[in-house]
């Protein structure tokens, strides 16, 4: 086993040993899931968001949540009448947890969701369940389910339109003149070193890489500035092992700042 890999295993084995009795009783009293209404738009769809409130002093997970932590994993199948989701992540913060940094939420997480009906004339039914982790001075992972018909009359729903507020800026509102990204191969997969022309964000910056690939992982970037370029380096390994094919189209990277956050999506040969 390659050094990359023990060090991944080591922190899964630690997050493991870390949750303990948490295990058993899973994320009962350190987290309530809630499932908020939005209404339903002029194009048809469902806006709703499952929300997180989580017990003092604990943090759950962005979808890329750094050295350690668990993403936020969600299973729709049980649901009625419904399409296509998609979720607006709202902007992380970045934490260091014994030596390791985590990216995620603290206190709490709404995560705002559109649904295309699969019948416009019918009533959308969530349910299922999402597999997570949380963290304090131990990390114990989980598992909610939640079960709630969207209400299509409801209004606009404060907390909803606050989590969309906070959503990362889009490349073209941040003024981001490019994105370029060259790969090079390593002993152990791909590395890719992204060049990103734009504004500073704020403060330390921090870039992350996600393949877009769920067999792929990418390591957590070394991320520096030279005047109006961002370099952020990362190592990028195939969960089957060997050669694999990575596709810029499909790579995202996102700029943390202390001032905003960046969604990327896509680089170009350079």
């Amino acid at each position: 086993m390659n050094n990359r890999w023990k060090h991944i295993a080591a922190t899964l084995a630690t997050q493991l040993c870390l949750a303990g009795p948490g295990v058993a009783q899973g994320v009962e009293g350190l987290v309530q899931l809630d499932v908020l209404d939005g209404g339903k738009s002029d194009s048809g769809t469902y806006l709703g968001a499952i929300r997180l409130n989580l017990a003092d002093g604990w943090k759950t997970y962005w979808r890329a949540p750094g050295d350690a932590g668990i993403p936020p994993q969600f299973d729709w199948s049980g649901s009625g009448n419904v399409g296509e989701v998609s979720i607006t992540w709202p902007a992380p913060h970045v934490f260091d947890q014994n030596g390791l940094r985590s990216i995620g939420y603290a206190d709490q997480l709404v995560l705002p969701i559109e649904i295309s009906p699969r019948n416009p004339t019918k009533p959308v039914h969530l349910r299922g369940e999402v597999d997570l982790g949380v963290c304090k001075d131990v990390c114990v992972p989980g598992k909610l389910t939640f079960d709630h018909t969207l209400n299509a009359d409801a209004g606009r729903h404060p907390a909803i339109a606050a989590a969309l507020a906070q959503r990362p800026f889009s490349a073209r509102e941040a003024g981001v003149a490019s994105a370029t990204c060259h790969l090079s191969p390593t002993a152990d997969g791909m590395q890719i070193e992204a060049r990103i022309v734009m504004p500073p964000a704020g403060g330390e910056e921090l870039a992350v890489i996600e393949p877009g690939n769920p067999g792929l992982w990418a390591s957590q970037p070394e991320t520096r500035r030279n005047g109006d370029t961002l370099i952020a380096r990362s190592e990028v390994i195939s969960s089957a092992g060997g050669a694999f094919a990575l596709d810029r189209s499909d790579v995202r990277i996102t700029v943390l700042g202390a001032r905003h956050a960046v969604d990327i999506h896509g680089c170009t040969a350079g």
